[in-house]
């Protein structure tokens, strides 16, 4: 099963994105050149108009597959978004170690890690939108010793990340005080995962387990947090779980209705369906950055609810949401057609049903149908 899996993730890897880029910026911060790995995606060239949320990876040498595989496999079933990857390396000659050097006295960045500090924000960044572009959402994520490190990017007045993956963190002095604080704190969405290992280093085990007992008290409406602590997993082995659960965490609003949310969350409402769908989307919109627009198959999760909960009166408001996202596609006249039909006005169905046989079909609505439902009505308006 295992195999059946890695098998799938290096698919959708060499299916939907391009090649890993191997490119060099050189650097002010660090005073020299910095190997960096870039993955796009596939689409990346064909709308020169479209962005894409960053992702920034501290030990790319590693991370960049497995993060790349699950973000392909993601998108594939329209459940994660394409992003745009930059995974830095840091495997040459012990890089990470100096990287994140710290003073121990403070737990804040000296030396070294100062600079590999501005290094990020002030050189990749820059560098990253001028070549490439990308939308505001920026991730960034790291493993022990460097998921504690991006901690730091939070201390700032204004942080430049909104997501921050943090898999099995090894933790400088303050961090398990400083970090929740500044959770607390913030007045933008910000979105945090971490994970342990329940095979880990105990030492780090243990510093984790305090950093989540502090973040889970902190009652901040902007903060999505997410912690797992993993079973039958050891300290490497855990990347691979926690992977997509960080980024299933993150992009929860972008998903598509599911079965569950669709049994458990909207076929409950008493009214309301098109509402939720409404804001389903500008939620999304809101806090990740991306506009997307309404998948067909949401339309029609929203017209069982209607149908089984007998409001045929938001067929009206469905078919304006329809023609905003598609306006030259049938869906609107279609649902134009049902309000009609549920307030018995056959006349204006069937020519609702009429109109929307000249415009496109789109998803299972074709113009065969359409032509049979009105004529079914014209019959029925002849008896």
């Amino acid at each position: 099963m295992k195999k059946i899996v890695l098998i799938l993730l290096l698919v959708a890897s060499s299916v939907s994105y391009s090649q890993i880029i191997t490119d060099t910026i050189t650097s002010k911060s660090l005073k020299e050149k910095r190997e960096i790995l870039i993955s796009l995606p596939e689409s990346f060239d064909k709308n020169s108009k479209r962005t894409y949320p960053l992702l920034v990876l501290l030990d790319g040498d590693y991370l960049m597959q497995p993060f790349q595989g699950a973000i392909s496999y993601g998108n594939f079933w329209d459940d994660l978004p394409e992003m745009i990857i930059v995974g830095i390396s840091q495997n040459k000659n012990d890089e990470r170690f100096d990287d994140c050097t710290v003073e121990k006295e403070t737990g804040l960045p000296e030396g070294r890690g100062a600079s590999f500090f501005e290094f990020i924000g002030g050189d990749v960044l820059p560098y990253m939108e001028n070549k490439y572009g990308y939308a505001p959402f920026k991730v960034i994520a790291g493993h022990d010793l460097t998921a504690g490190f991006i901690n730091f990017f939070l201390y700032k007045d204004t942080p430049l990340f909104n997501g921050y993956i943090s898999i099995s963190p090894e933790l400088p002095l303050g961090m398990e005080v400083n970090v929740p604080n500044r959770l607390s704190s913030m007045e933008k969405n910000v979105f945090y995962y971490l994970s342990v290992a329940d095979g880990d280093v105990k030492k780090m085990k243990e510093a984790t387990k305090v950093l989540n007992q502090n973040i889970s008290e902190v009652k901040n409406e902007h903060l999505y947090y997410k912690f797992d602590e993993v079973p039958n997993s050891s300290h490497y082995s855990l990347v691979l779980h926690s992977i997509p659960k960080a980024l299933y965490h993150f992009f929860s609003t972008y998903q598509p209705i599911s079965t569950s949310e669709f049994q458990e969350k909207i076929v409950k409402l008493e009214s309301g369906y098109v509402d939720y769908l409404r804001n389903k989307y500008e939620l999304s919109e809101k806090t990740l950055g991306i506009k997307t627009p309404v998948r067909i198959n949401d339309f029609r999760a929203i017209e069982a609810a209607i149908v089984k909960n007998k409001a045929t009166n938001e067929f009206e408001q469905l078919a304006q949401v329809a023609n905003k996202y598609y306006p030259k596609t049938m869906l609107g006249e279609y649902y134009m057609a049902r309000y009609y039909e549920a307030t018995e006005d056959f006349k204006r169905a069937a020519k609702a049903y009429q109109n929307a046989f000249t415009m496109e079909a789109i998803g299972d609505l074709t113009k065969d149908m359409m032509l049979e439902k009105a004529d079914e009505l014209r019959k029925q308006i002849k008896k």
